[in-house]
């Protein structure tokens, strides 16, 4: 056990029977902790909150997390443990991000993984998001001189959206788009350069909603949940659909055994007869 870790702290205030329940992390969203205590550290959940604060100086608000990310929304219901407000800014990278997470998705641990992909983005390019949430891909993709066009079924969500793209500075083209991710073919009468492609959990049809909608020779990044045994049949099942396999690298586990994994894909040009 890290001598700085949650565990480690609380070890002289949680009886060695319970010490197992206590969470090995919490996230940071801008000024606000998210942690996962279950009903057993039901007794010992506020004090939890004050050791949290004590590990993270910036610290104005700590939630629990009180269900799993659910409804059309993709949102968590959560039980304040300290403070009261869910509304803050995140800071990741050199780009702000205004948002409340009662009404919201936002996952602070994919902050490097956004700034690999949207690195990626040439001069130029049509770049499509869905599930868009806030703006945390869309925005940096529209740094550069380029034109997004971002999907978000969350009304809450897009609200924040305009805000932050106010909030932060780009050259490009943002188009932001309060629609069902579902409608897209039928909404945007256009290829891309570039699919940037967050698919929620369980909902990996979208790869061949969204794939005619790429142009020959465009790369898709797309992210699904999986466990690992399955990824060799993943990558077949991408080339079989016509696509190059760029990369693959792990984001994160979710569940037990099962993590989210992103595809980096290019899309083959058809061989000439």
């Amino acid at each position: 056990m890290s001598k700085n870790s949650l565990k480690t702290l609380v070890e002289k205030e949680v009886p060695s029977d319970l010490i197992e329940y206590v969470p090995n992390r919490f996230d940071v969203v801008g000024d606000i902790a998210i942690v996962s205590i279950p009903p057993e550290l039901g007794d010992y959940s506020e004090m939890i909150a004050t050791k949290i604060v004590s590990m993270r100086g910036n610290i104005r608000t700590v939630l629990n997390k009180a269900s799993r990310v659910k409804g059309d929304h993709r949102v968590s219901e959560f039980e304040s443990l300290l403070g009261g407000s869910t509304v803050t800014t995140h800071g990741e990278f050199k780009y702000r991000y205004h948002l409340d997470l009662s009404e919201v998705f936002f996952n602070p641990r994919l902050g490097y993984e956004r700034h690999r992909v949207t690195s990626l983005i040439l001069p130029g390019e049509d770049v499509l998001v869905p599930f868009c949430g806030v703006g945390p891909f869309a925005i940096p993709a529209a740094i550069r001189d380029v034109r997004v066009f971002c999907i978000e079924k969350n009304r809450y969500a897009c609200h924040w959206l305009a805000e932050n793209i106010l909030l932060n500075k780009f050259k490009g083209h943002i188009y932001p788009i309060n629609a069902d991710a579902g409608d897209i073919p039928v909404i945007l009468d256009m290829k891309f350069d570039r699919l940037i492609v967050p698919t929620p959990f369980g909902q990996d049809h979208f790869f061949t909603l969204l794939s005619p909608l790429l142009k020959e020779g465009g790369m898709m990044h797309f992210y699904t949940f999986q466990v690992a045994e399955d990824i060799e049949k993943s990558k077949q099942a991408f080339q079989d659909a016509g696509y190059e396999i760029i990369g693959v690298r792990r984001c994160g586990n979710v569940a037990c055994g099962v993590s989210r994994w992103v595809f980096d894909l290019k899309k083959n040009c058809p061989a000439k007869g």
